[in-house]
């Protein structure tokens, strides 16, 4: 089948962009992706309780504060995807802002005394004060991408 039997749809300059960048960005979003889960594995084996256990026991507390984790990591990657321009530049800055974010939720769990046996003990207003201290360090993160 040669150019001239393609409708016209197809030959258009917009979807040879699709065909052409489609790939790309899929390759960038699995980088990225698997850049958060890496950070997440890593965060649930650093912190002193066990939140996939605590979640599987309907813990709301640890489940509220795991999520924070998930859109505190998905923040800063997310500003670093739209800044790179390659899948070893997703790599490199993903890697060093995953690692950035976990010392940061390190020490707001170190700075916030108390805060993980309170959660351990199902209590909503520790998750939601730990929540707001990792979202909040991933917005400066994200902005300090950026310049």
């Amino acid at each position: 089948m040669d150019a001239s039997t393609l409708p016209p749809v197809l030959d258009s300059a917009e979807f040879q962009a699709f065909a052409t960048g489609f790939p790309t960005m899929i390759a960038h979003l699995a980088v990225t992706l698997g850049l958060m889960l890496g950070g997440a594995l890593a965060y649930v084996w650093m912190t002193p309780w066990k939140e996939i256990a605590l979640i599987r026991q309907g813990n709301a507390a640890a489940a509220l504060a795991l999520a924070g984790v998930l859109v505190g990591l998905a923040i800063p990657l997310a500003v670093s995807l739209n800044v790179s321009t390659s899948v070893r530049d997703i790599l490199i800055w993903g890697v060093a802002t995953v690692a950035l974010q976990l010392l940061a939720f390190r020490l707001v769990d170190m700075l916030l005394t108390g805060l993980p046996q309170r959660i351990q003990q199902g209590e909503i207003s520790a998750a939601i004060l730990l929540v707001g201290a990792k979202l909040s360090t991933a917005l400066i993160l994200a902005a300090a991408l950026t310049g």
